[in-house]
């Protein structure tokens, strides 16, 4: 079989994700015609069939669900390399640390203190983002992300513990469990809780966006959420925390590429593990 070019891949993946040629080719930017023909093309070229198409509407087969998945890997892997060589090039170098607001146990000013006072430190920018951090490293935008374990997907990253932590749970004021000075998970039982966008594959709930909106509907009594104690010591009116005995404890890591060669990236981990 001929080589399959990226530029495939993103026609094929604009199609499965849209479920309409004509919806997928506005969204390249090219006519309808040479984007039927091209994953026509590429379905001749592997063998398969990728999509069942009717006069009504277009599905993924089997196949096509492989290659969906496979192929927004491929992308993210490409568009990766190249953010990485780019960077690898500029004169001024620096990295990038993706973070969520107050999710670093109170360890960052240290951690960038000793950093800085290591030999060739260069500036460390900070991203704050919550439901994005280790996408980010692992598409290049970030050169490293604080993440915790186990709530966080730390697939494709290598990582270092930085400080373990029990768990509480916030919970609106009048919860039925507000009486309680701890809880167990079979408390929680059957409670609405959250889905974070970088949650491990498997996790259900509620998706939330950030953690305000989280706090909001947490105070609107719509949800309750496990999280590190660290987090449960500044809340907004309305909302307590209780100490959840039996809940895994929450690691904070250090996360970065597991293909990185950066000499900065571990400079930075060494300074963070001895911090």
């Amino acid at each position: 079989m001929d080589d399959v070019e990226t530029r495939e891949l993103r026609y094929f993946v604009a199609v499965a994700e849209e479920l309409h040629f004509g919806r997928a080719a506005q969204r390249l930017g090219i006519a309808q015609p040479p984007l039927s023909r091209a994953i026509r093309l590429l379905e001749r070229r592997m063998g398969v069939t990728l999509l069942e198409r009717t006069s009504r509407a277009v599905h993924l087969t089997p196949p096509g669900e492989v290659l969906l998945t496979e192929a927004r890997g491929a992308l993210n892997a490409v568009e990766a390399a190249i953010r990485r060589t780019r960077k690898a090039a500029q004169t001024t170098p620096h990295l990038t640390l993706a973070l969520k607001p107050g999710g670093d146990a109170g360890l960052l000013r240290t951690i960038l203190d000793r950093y800085a006072a290591s030999p060739g430190a260069v500036p460390v920018d900070l991203a704050f983002r919550v439901g994005e951090r280790a996408a980010m490293v692992r598409d290049g935008r970030a050169d490293l992300a604080l993440l915790h374990r186990p709530q966080n997907d730390l697939t494709g990253l290598d990582s270092d513990d930085l400080h373990t932590e029990g768990q509480v749970v916030l919970l609106p004021e009048g919860h039925r469990l507000a009486e309680r000075a701890t809880v167990s998970m079979a408390d929680l039982h059957g409670e609405p809780m959250p889905r974070w966008p970088e949650a491990r594959p498997g996790v259900t709930g509620h998706p939330v966006a950030d953690s305000n909106q989280l706090l909001h509907l947490i105070q609107l009594g719509r949800l309750i959420a496990v999280v590190p104690e660290s987090v449960g010591e500044y809340l907004p009116p309305g909302l307590i925390s209780r100490p959840v005995l039996d809940a895994d404890p929450a690691t904070l890591v250090l996360a970065w590429s597991q293909t990185s060669t950066s000499r900065e990236v571990a400079a930075f981990v060494r300074a963070a593990v001895t911090a």
